[in-house]
Order: structure tokens, then sequence, then C-alpha cells
């Protein structure tokens, strides 16, 4: 896996991670424009990580949410605001 992440703050806990594929096929339908989108709109209580294949081309780009076990598929920058309001300001993960 790559991470090109801004490390979090000390004493910061990573809630989340948001793996980024940036493989050939998610890179060519505009993965690298997400991961950007992503970390602008996403907190520093998630690790948002630049990720070799995640094993569903033909559907990128990718992205996986854990450990929401989350997947979300032929996205673009513009989706990027939606996904941070459900899975990275989110204070706690998981049922409640």
């Amino acid at each position: 896996m790559v991470s090109n992440s801004t490390p979090t703050a000390p004493g910061d806990r990573i809630r989340r991670w948001v793996l980024v594929c940036l493989n050939r096929a998610c890179r060519k339908a505009g993965a690298a424009q997400v991961l950007t989108a992503l970390r602008c709109d996403g907190d520093s209580k998630a690790e948002i990580v630049a990720a070799d294949c995640l094993g569903q081309c033909g559907n990128g780009p990718m992205i996986l949410v854990l450990p929401d076990e989350v997947w979300y598929a032929h996205l673009c920058p513009r989706d990027a605001a939606a996904i941070a309001d459900l899975h990275l300001t989110q204070p706690e993960f998981g049922p409640t």
C-alpha cells in the first residue's frame, strides 16, 4: 500500500482509514483528483491513503472506508464532500 497522507497530530486517534485505489484503471478514471478532494474535505481523525489495486478494476475510481468496510465505486471529486460527511466527520464509527 502506498501512503502519501499527512501524519496526524500527537495524541490524535485514527478512527477511520480511507483507501483510494491509485492503480492503473482507477488512476486513468481520475482517482488522483478524488484523493485530493477527500484530503481537502476530511478531518485529522481519518487517514486518507493512496492504495495499490483494491481488486475492483473496471469500477473505478474506487475507495474503501475502514473499519466501516464500505466501498464506493465510479467516484468523481464532487463525491468527496458527501463521503467525508458520512464517514470522516462523525465522532465515532460503527453502530451506536
